[in-house]
């Protein structure tokens, strides 16, 4: 699987895991209707549904997928969310994507 290939599933398993933790805070901190719980649970398989999809070990996708993770979250906080990134947002998130990308480029794999 081509890295642009894993770094877009990494960004759609991403979405899937904070929608589907999203709906029931939605539901606990807003008094949102129970009825967001049904396509809580379907993000959340889809998410675990996604991970398989990777081609390396679990551990290593796990650890690489913190770093997009980390990124997305923040694209949620800015878009979804309304609040403005900081520099130490960027920073950080910078430093997890290169992490990433150590991981997932590493010869041999």
């Amino acid at each position: 699987m081509a890295t642009l290939q894993i770094i877009l599933l990494f960004i759609v398993t991403a979405f899937a895991e904070i929608l589907g933790c999203w709906l029931p805070y939605l539901i606990l901190k807003q008094n949102k209707s129970l009825w967001l719980l049904v396509p809580a649970a379907f993000s959340l398989a889809l998410f675990s549904w996604l991970l398989t999809l990777h081609p390396a070990s679990a551990g290593r996708t796990y650890a690489a997928y913190g770093g997009i993770y980390i990124c997305v979250a923040l694209f949620w906080l800015r878009f979804i969310d309304g609040v403005p990134l900081t520099r130490w947002d960027v920073t950080g998130a910078s430093i997890a994507v290169t992490g990433m990308l150590v991981i997932v480029l590493q010869p041999g794999t």
